[in-house]
């Protein structure tokens, strides 16, 4: 099974490797019992589809996820059952691909210009003035 994350990318399942640990939170007493919260690791140095722009931003993104061989770790522990905790890591691990992908917009720096100048100075002796008024004078 393969899940379609970009065009022209796409994460297959055996990129993922899915296990089970002991998780907190909701489940009563079936927390002490079952191993529901799901820990996906994912080889991004191993996966060859993904394109270096995107695998040096994936691991930057992760922070903390990634391990120094540019494995991600990511753990989901929120839902009750197995199957909502493996598809919600699952969605965290594509939104985190496509955040990667995603070029932020080139801005080009400009500065002002002489009218927007004249206006702050204008604005700044205006302000002058008024601050002068406010003044107690003594000659009186």
């Amino acid at each position: 099974m393969s899940l379609n994350v970009l065009p022209g990318f796409s994460l297959h399942e055996e990129d993922l490797k899915i296990t089970y640990i002991l998780a907190s939170g909701p489940g009563g007493q079936n927390v002490n019992k079952v191993a529901t919260a799901a820990q996906l690791r994912f080889d991004s140095a191993a996966c060859t589809q993904l394109p270096d722009r995107v695998r040096t931003r994936l691991l930057e993104l992760a922070g903390s996820r990634a391990t120094r061989n540019g494995e991600i770790v990511m753990t989901g522990r929120r839902f009750r059952t197995r199957q909502r905790n493996r598809e919600d890591v699952i969605e965290r691990l594509v939104a985190l691909i496509r955040q990667a992908a995603h070029r932020p917009a080139f801005r080009v720096a400009t500065r002002p210009g002489k009218n927007a100048r004249q206006r702050r100075l204008d604005g700044k002796a205006h302000r002058a003035g008024v601050k002068r008024n406010r003044k107690v004078r003594l000659d009186d």
